[in-house]
């Protein structure tokens, strides 16, 4: 298995180059998403307009930001591809995003009410991913929430296509007991946790959604 950094430098590259597609393809994609919308509402009503989240890989649009922004809360968004942030700050210039590896971010402890990792882990082996869930429980207030969606699945590995474009990146899929002992291992309560089929325009894999607390 290659480390961490080069598989990260791996994502990085590709991600800058599929931004502009991404953008394109998913920029309005919650107004189809209903179950998400619905999910992403209850997770708002955890917070206050003094909270602060953390969009942590929020690809080129930001809007999964924007959406909880438009909710009244504070949003920072951040991913590891330069041309996904530059996108998502000339798309949504009046929010905050910055350039950043979900697995070793530039912020204090105890930083964030809330965090979104919104298939972001998507793209790290399963023997790394205990280290994100650890910053992410690192970043995070005591008694606050995180949020994460993944595809379901067992599979791992390399791929050489992003969105139709040839590119190598890691791809892993989860089962609902590998997010569980995720969020476990870093220290969260599972508060919630549910799979629903993939909508008729998405890659055809269920989905996991869950959501945890710091305690």
């Amino acid at each position: 298995m290659d480390n961490l950094k080069h598989i990260n430098s791996l994502t990085q590259q590709a991600y800058n180059l599929a931004a502009p597609k991404y953008h394109d393809l998913f920029h309005n994609e919650m107004d189809k998403k209903e179950y998400d919308r619905k999910l992403l509402d209850s997770f708002a009503a955890s917070f206050n307009s003094d909270s602060l989240l953390c969009d942590a890989g929020c690809g080129p649009s930001g809007h999964i930001s924007r959406y909880l922004i438009d909710k009244g809360l504070k949003v920072i968004g951040i991913d590891i591809s330069e041309k996904c942030v530059e996108l998502a700050r000339l798309n949504n210039p009046d929010m905050r995003f910055e350039c950043a590896d979900i697995s070793n971010m530039p912020f204090d402890g105890n930083s964030f009410d809330g965090l979104i990792s919104y298939y972001s882990i998507i793209n790290t082996p399963k023997i790394y991913v205990n280290k994100i869930f650890n910053e992410f429980h690192r970043v995070l207030k005591r008694q606050g929430y995180i949020l994460v969606a993944a595809k379901a699945g067992t599979a791992e590995g390399y791929v050489d296509d992003l969105l139709g474009i040839k590119t190598k990146i890691y791809s892993a899929l989860f089962t609902q007991e590998e997010i569980t002992a995720y969020f476990q291992e870093a220290g969260f309560v599972m508060e919630f946790i549910d799979m629903r089929n993939p909508y008729d325009f998405e890659i055809s894999y269920e989905r996991i959604f869950a959501i945890g607390k710091k305690v």
